[in-house]
């Protein structure tokens, strides 16, 4: 039995949500501006656009929390979700290639990053199927279906190429299935699987290998391979601890590749100095304990399995873009969610987002009652 609260979700996690959005529009205004004005002839375009993404974003929220039913936790939905997924990442190596890569749906002008459709609906399926079979887990039969899904869906990211993001996938999978009771020796079977799997696409480009030797020793190139590494630090150590102020960045005047996206930290950090920086993991940090809240108090195992699943995938995403930009790892195209520019990010960070909030709402009687 279940209480359901209408908008009595957590407010904590709204609230810092928004201020992530809030921040993240600022911050690609500042750090687009002038490649706005070079590209389309206004200084606005990303700025709008961002904003136009959060406006639907936050109204999809909206419609999730208003409905009574756990939709998310259907048969239906989550199998219909991850078939959607799996279909529109193969389109994806069916359309013309964007920078050498084919991580796009583009449709009547709009393009569409469907990997990051699929971490969402990877978590909400991985809680559905241990949910089901939560009493057969000692059995390695039993994860060889989702085993086999996540391989697959491993394999078509990793094809367009997208490195970062199939990593992070696995990742976020492995760590439900640890929490959803799975075995560490049937999960070093999954690790041994995929790790070869990652070894085969590494080997295969030379790059991915230049990006590491990039990060290790940048300043053996440093006007090519070891470029964006060092520009990425310069921005970040330049900011000393109150940063140059909004809008003062020099490394956005066409110095950092990216820097509305994957280097948008970067510019945070020389606009807003430590103490900006700071503020961002302060954030991040709010939202993961306000998950993981959500799943400790949510009113079944799919809910907390999913809760702590959403939780991850969005942390997770968050700490891999912030090392990458510290120069701890290979830049790889992974965002800072909900503060890069990104439309596609921005639409599935806060479609889970809005699952969180949900749960949230759901309450079972016998935790009502302690």
């Amino acid at each position: 039995m279940e209480i359901f609260r209408p908008y009595g979700f957590d407010k904590t996690l709204f609230l810092t949500t928004l201020a992530l959005i809030a921040v993240g529009i600022i911050m690609i205004f500042s750090s687009s501006a002038i490649l706005s004005s070079e590209k389309y002839n206004q200084p606005f375009h990303f700025y709008l656009n961002q904003i136009i993404g959060a406006v639907i974003s936050l109204a999809m929220i909206f419609v999730i929390i208003s409905i009574r039913k756990p939709f998310y936790q259907s048969f239906l939905f989550v199998h219909g979700l991850l078939t959607f997924s799996f279909l529109l990442l193969t389109v994806c190596l069916l359309m013309p290639a964007i920078g050498n890569t084919n991580r796009w749906v583009q449709l009547f002008g709009l393009r569409f990053q469907p990997s990051e459709l699929a971490k969402i609906s990877l978590v909400l399926f991985f809680a559905y199927y241990l949910d089901q079979k939560k009493d057969k887990l000692d059995s390695f039969k039993t994860l060889i279906f989702p085993m086999v899904v996540l391989s697959v869906f491993i394999f078509l990211v990793l094809k367009e190429p997208d490195f970062g993001t199939a990593i992070l996938i696995f990742l976020i999978s492995s760590i439900m299935l640890f929490i959803g009771g799975a075995r560490l020796r049937h999960l070093l079977f999954l690790g041994i699987g995929s790790v070869t799997l990652f070894a085969v696409f590494l080997f295969q480009a030379s790059y991915r290998w230049e990006r590491i030797a990039a990060v290790l020793y940048p300043y053996r190139d440093p006007l090519r391979k070891g470029f964006q590494v060092i520009q990425s630090k310069l921005a970040i150590g330049s900011g000393g601890l109150f940063g140059a102020s909004i809008g003062e960045s020099t490394q956005k005047l066409f110095f950092l590749p990216c820097a509305h996206t994957d280097f948008i930290f970067a510019i945070i950090g020389e606009e807003l100095g430590l103490i900006g920086t700071l503020a961002i993991l302060l954030l991040f940090l709010i939202l993961f304990l306000r998950g993981l809240v959500i799943s400790w108090k949510a009113p079944n195992k799919f809910s907390q399995i999913a809760a702590a699943g959403l939780t991850m995938a969005i942390v997770s995403q968050a700490l891999l873009n912030i090392t990458i930009v510290l120069g701890l790892g290979p830049p790889t195209g992974i965002v800072l969610p909900l503060i890069s520019f990104g439309r596609s990010s921005l639409l599935c960070t806060l479609f889970g987002i809005g699952i969180l909030l949900h749960i949230s709402q759901r309450k079972g009687k016998s935790k009502r009652k302690q």
